[in-house]
């Protein structure tokens, strides 16, 4: 798991490094406006959805260490030659093969997280994974903030393109190392008696019988609770990138809304305030949402927490509301996240499994393009960060909401509750199908 929270790391970090790159030297070089950056931040998405679903079912195919191994390595290359881009359309160009260099990352290990840990922990496993998501921003933000000043000048280059260069490189030498240290599943580990390996295997496989017979591509598709799943998905990421990327931008904003100013290093340390009580807020409501077994209830109340966070930052009047605002948002934004996607990742087996988790990823990753796209429109639009994160806060309210008028269905699929439970709710929701 640590590695995997490390790959995590490096993964989130080179999304998110126009964050700090953006107003700090890449934006004036590059000729970008609000919408111009916002357009470029999610546009990564493009490529990631094209590849997410062929992505993870090649993983379920050709095992995780070969599979994860090459997403990271091309991540790593992709990302560090972004470092020489010489005007916007070469940017767009490369945030698009970036997007698909990193396709089927996150719901790969999702599903790989399936083959290791028993239903009854898995979302704890998930928010350990997701953990590093706060990290980053938590290690990276001041540490990219610090590069994009102190290192201008660095190998010939200005600070912003050291900064992308030396967040870049760190993944090329993930990536040779996922070959040596990934092991595909219980049975091909050394560091585990065959006692061990044979009872997490046995719990494993009881876990799989009582979730259903079929184990298609085609099931995924049909079932109509993994469409529902992604739409709650979306409102999430659409929250979480929006926030990730406009979050430096907003804090340095405060110079005018409350007539304070920071340094771009102050900014970085600020960044990271949120992120760093989210990492904490995320594995404590895993952990209450595995022991209650009241997953959806818990995502479901983490965006509203989110969405009410979000609004405080909007009418704060004072720079201390507003990050208190924000870093509520973060908490209620990454807690959410963290136990919703133990749902997706109990709904199928095989490749069905690999299946669902892609494609909820894939419509639920609209959101990480339409938000950072929506807010930088909207910024240009007014002149101000506030209607973009009223938005925000809106969406967050409707994911849930949906969460909640569907609870019955999603508790099932969450507490694999085989009694009229799962299987009735995937069987209900696809076409039967004719024998072979």
């Amino acid at each position: 798991m640590p590695f995997l929270i490390v790959l995590y790391l490096f993964n989130y970090l080179d999304r998110i490094t126009l964050a700090v790159v953006g107003p700090n030297g890449m934006n004036d070089e590059l000729n970008l406006s609000a919408a111009a950056f916002g357009f470029a931040s999610g546009i990564f998405f493009a490529g990631y959805l094209l590849l997410e679903v062929p992505s993870n079912i090649a993983l379920h195919r050709f095992g995780a260490r070969k599979w994860i191994a090459r997403i990271v390595f091309s991540w790593g290359v992709v990302a560090s030659l972004t470092t020489f881009v010489p005007n916007a359309e070469a940017l767009y160009a490369l945030r698009i093969l970036l997007g698909m260099a990193e396709a089927g990352f996150a719901p790969g290990v999702l599903l790989y997280l399936t083959y290791w840990f028993p239903r009854r922990v898995q979302a704890q496993a998930i928010a350990t994974f997701a953990v590093a998501i706060p990290l980053s921003s938590v290690v990276g933000a001041p540490l990219m903030s610090w590069l994009v000043t102190s290192g201008d000048g660095w190998f010939g280059l200005p600070g912003w393109r050291v900064t992308i260069l030396l967040t870049g490189l760190p993944a090329i030498v993930l990536g040779i190392l996922c070959w040596f240290v990934l092991a595909d599943r219980p049975a091909s580990t050394s560091w585990l008696t065959s006692a061990e390996r044979d009872l997490l295997e046995a719990e494993i496989a009881a876990d799989q019988a009582v979730v259903q017979s079929q184990h298609r591509v085609r099931d995924a598709l049909k079932n109509r609770s993994v469409w529902v799943l992604a739409s709650v998905l979306f409102t999430i990421l659409y929250g979480m990138y929006a926030i990730g990327f406009f979050l430096p931008t907003i804090i340095a904003g405060f110079q005018e809304q409350f007539a304070v100013s920071f340094s771009t290093v102050q900014v970085g340390f600020l960044t990271a305030i949120p992120y760093a009580l989210a990492a904490g807020a995320m594995i404590m409501w895993a952990r209450r949402a595995d022991a209650r077994r009241t997953v959806v209830v818990h995502a479901a109340a983490a965006s509203a927490l989110g969405s009410v966070g979000i609004g405080i930052a909007v009418v704060a009047s004072s720079p201390l509301m507003a990050m208190v605002g924000v870093s509520l948002g973060a908490m209620g934004l990454l807690s959410a996240l963290a136990t919703f996607l133990a749902v997706p990742a109990r709904m199928f087996t095989g490749v069905a499994a690999a299946a669902c988790l892609g494609l909820v990823n894939t419509a639920g990753n609209l959101g990480s393009f339409v938000g950072p796209f929506a807010t930088g429109w909207i910024r240009d639009l007014t002149g101000t960060t506030k209607a973009g994160l009223l938005l925000i806060s809106a969406i967050l309210i409707i994911g849930a909401a949906v969460l909640v008028l569907r609870f019955r269905e999603l508790d099932r699929i969450a507490t694999g509750d085989i009694r009229g439970g799962t299987r009735e709710i995937v069987d209900s929701h696809s076409e039967p199908e004719s024998p072979s």
